[in-house]
């Protein structure tokens, strides 16, 4: 019994790092076709995720379940309104990667975390420790560390943070399973994003098919590269203790971090690396108290 619990912890864990690092090196993907304008990219992305997963969920022979949530107006405009926000937070981390900001990517995603504590002591009436609080005030120190030596707030950070963070809680407060929430997330974005590239083909303007298929193989892996961390993830997170993989999210944004300053040689200015620290900090003390068992009640 224990070896068959280790090795399901094995698995999990396995499972829900390749989630994160697969998430981590999204730039390089997005990177390559930055010369594709973000909005046709995020087009490809909703639509070859919506033929991927719903092949997947005629395998898996699912499509009752998401004939039933469907056929509940509430569960529909549910995940109506996490598509909308989904759509934000990808076509911001798209046109943000090609736009040659990761750094700014990374600093939302390490941030996320701690916006979706605010959102739970906010909207769920969740209490913190004393020391989570001291987390909350790092990583607002570190922001306003940004806005102060910029001049501006840094609005592609909070917009990925904030967006990702509103879109786990909506999820939160009316589950649905992951593969079939993200089919018909996308169903629903995909009139639109079908209707965008039927204007692009029709004035000779779509990427797609324009002889370069290369650039055309690329736009094709967008399903597979949206659905293979989700599903990994999934499988991940039904085998390991939620605190884990509240540790293990923290590989993506490290993984921006490093291909930023490693890869793309983006400039890290002191007032940058500032606020970097401080939320560095943050999270470090808000999974220490996590790992103590001081969790929000």
């Amino acid at each position: 019994m224990g070896d068959a619990s280790a090795r399901r912890t094995a698995v999990g864990i396995a499972c829900s790092v390749g989630a994160y690092a697969l998430w981590g090196v999204f730039p390089i993907y997005f990177k390559l076709v930055a010369a594709v304008p973000a909005l046709e990219v995020l087009a490809h992305r909703v639509i070859w995720t919506v033929v991927l997963v719903g092949f997947l969920i005629a395998l898996g022979r699912s499509w009752r379940t998401v004939a039933t949530i469907m056929a509940q107006p509430r569960r529909l405009l549910t995940l109506a309104a996490s598509a909308s926000i989904i759509s934000l937070n990808w076509g911001v981390f798209i046109w943000a990667v090609g736009d040659g900001r990761i750094l700014e990517c990374s600093l939302g995603y390490y941030i996320n975390p701690l916006v979706s504590v605010v959102l739970g002591v906010a909207v769920l009436g969740e209490r913190l420790q004393p020391i989570q609080w001291v987390a909350v005030a790092l990583a607002a120190v570190g922001v306003a560390i940004e806005v102060v030596s910029l001049g501006t707030l840094p609005w592609i950070a909070l917009t990925l943070a904030v967006s990702f963070a509103l879109y786990g809680l909506i999820r939160k407060t009316a589950p649905i399973d992951p593969v079939s929430g993200l089919f018909i997330e996308t169903l629903l974005l995909s009139p639109l994003a079908l209707t965008y590239l039927g204007v692009l083909m029709l004035n000779q303007q779509a990427s797609i098919l324009s002889g370069n298929w290369q650039l055309d193989g690329l736009l094709l892996l967008a399903g597979p590269i949206t659905a293979l961390p989700l599903l990994l993830f999934v499988a991940g997170a039904q085998r390991i203790r939620l605190a884990t993989v509240g540790l293990l999210q923290y590989i993506a944004p490290t993984g921006h971090f490093l291909l930023a300053i490693l890869m793309y040689r983006e400039p890290l200015a002191p007032a940058h690396l500032a606020t970097f620290v401080c939320i560095w900090l943050a999270l470090a003390i808000y999974s220490l108290s996590i790992l103590r068992g001081q969790r929000p009640r």
